[in-house]
C-alpha cells in the first residue's frame, strides 16, 4: 500500500507539472515577462497565487512530497489550470488516498444481453457499434463494426483491445485517416483509466507492453494528457469502400461506468453513407457465404 501511495504521488506531481506547462500565460494576462520565461506555461508561484494556496504547499504537491490535498484545494487548482471534466476527474482520482475499487476490478467484464441486442439491431440501419470496457478491451461489436475496423471476435481474447489494435496492428495505420490523432486519444483514454484503477495488474501489463514496443506510445504517455470521448467525427480509409467519415457518440450502457458504447452514423445522402451501405452489403454477402459453406459441410 505504501508503494501504491508513493506511485500515486508521483503521478499527481507529473500531471500537475504537465498541466501547468500547457496553460498559456498570455491567456491570463501574465505576458509581461514572457521573454524571460525559460519554460512554457505558468510558473509555480503564479499557479499557487491563482489557486489561493502557498507556493510552498503547491511545490510539495508537485514534487511528490505531499500525499494528500483537500477537495477544495484540488478544485481551485483544476480551475486555475483550466482543466476539462475528464482532466478534473483524473486529478481527483490521483489525489484520492489509498487503493480504490479493488474488488470491482476483479469482476469479469460482461455486456448486458439487452445491450448486445441493441448493437445487433444497429446493423439493420448500417450503424457500426462496439463496446469498450476497462483498459479499452473490446467487449462486443456488431457485424458492420467488424467490417469497418477489424473482426475482434476472430482474435485471441487477450488481443481484443483497442490500444493493442491501434499501436500493434499495421492495418490500423492505414485505416485511420489521422492515425496520430486516434493514437494520441487512445493513450489519453488509457491514462484516464490508469488514474481510476492504479492497482489493476492487467492495465499495468498493457501499459508496460505498449511502452516497450512503441516509441510513439511512450512519447504520448509522457504528456500525461487525459481524454474522455463523448461526440465527434473520425475519418477512415477503408480498403474495400474507400474514404468515409463517421460521427460518433459515446454512451454509457446500463449505467456501468466501466463500459462505453460507441455508435457511428454517417451524414444522410453523403458519399460516406453510400460507402457504409456498400460495406454492410458486402458483410451480408460474406455471412451468407459462410452460412452456405457451413450447411454444405453438414450434409
Amino acid at each position: 500500500m505504501e508503494a501504491m501511495s508513493a506511485m500515486k504521488s508521483r503521478e499527481l506531481a507529473e500531471f500537475l507539472r504537465s498541466s501547468r506547462a500547457r496553460v498559456s500565460p498570455e491567456e491570463l494576462g501574465l505576458d509581461q515577462q514572457q521573454a524571460r520565461r525559460r519554460v512554457p506555461g505558468l510558473r509555480r508561484e503564479e499557479l499557487a497565487q491563482l489557486a489561493g494556496v502557498s507556493v510552498d504547499y503547491y511545490s510539495r504537491l508537485e514534487q511528490g512530497r505531499s500525499r494528500s490535498a483537500s477537495a477544495e484545494v484540488l478544485d481551485a487548482l483544476a480551475t486555475a489550470l483550466r482543466l476539462d471534466d475528464a482532466e478534473r476527474q483524473h486529478l481527483m482520482d490521483l489525489a484520492r488516498p489509498g487503493p480504490a475499487r479493488r474488488k470491482r476490478r476483479s469482476r469479469p467484464q460482461r455486456v448486458d444481453p439487452a445491450t448486445l441486442r441493441l448493437i445487433e439491431m444497429l446493423d439493420e440501419v448500417h450503424s457500426p457499434a462496439f463496446i469498450l470496457g476497462r483498459r479499452l478491451d473490446v467487449l462486443a461489436h456488431n457485424r458492420i463494426a467488424g467490417g469497418l475496423i477489424t473482426e475482434f471476435r476472430a482474435l485471441p481474447a487477450a488481443e481484443r483491445n483497442q490500444a493493442r489494435f491501434v499501436f500493434f496492428d499495421p492495418h490500423a495505420r492505414e485505416l485511420y485517416a489521422d492515425w496520430a490523432a486516434v493514437a494520441a486519444d487512445t493513450v489519453a483514454m488509457l491514462r484516464l483509466d490508469a488514474g481510476r484503477y492504479p492497482e489493476d495488474p492487467q492495465l499495468s501489463s498493457l501499459i508496460g507492453d505498449l511502452s516497450i514496443h512503441s516509441e510513439e506510445f511512450r512519447h504520448w504517455w509522457s504528456d500525461h494528457k487525459v481524454h474522455r470521448r463523448t461526440t465527434g467525427s473520425k475519418g477512415y480509409r477503408h480498403p474495400l469502400v474507400g474514404d468515409l467519415t463517421v460521427q460518433y457518440q459515446a454512451l454509457q450502457p446500463a449505467g456501468d461506468p466501466d463500459q462505453i458504447l460507441f455508435v457511428y452514423t454517417t451524414e444522410p445522402s453523403s458519399p460516406s453513407e453510400t460507402s457504409m451501405r456498400l460495406l454492410a452489403n458486402w458483410n451480408g454477402d460474406q455471412d451468407r457465404q459462410r452460412n452456405t459453406t457451413s450447411a454444405a459441410e453438414l450434409r
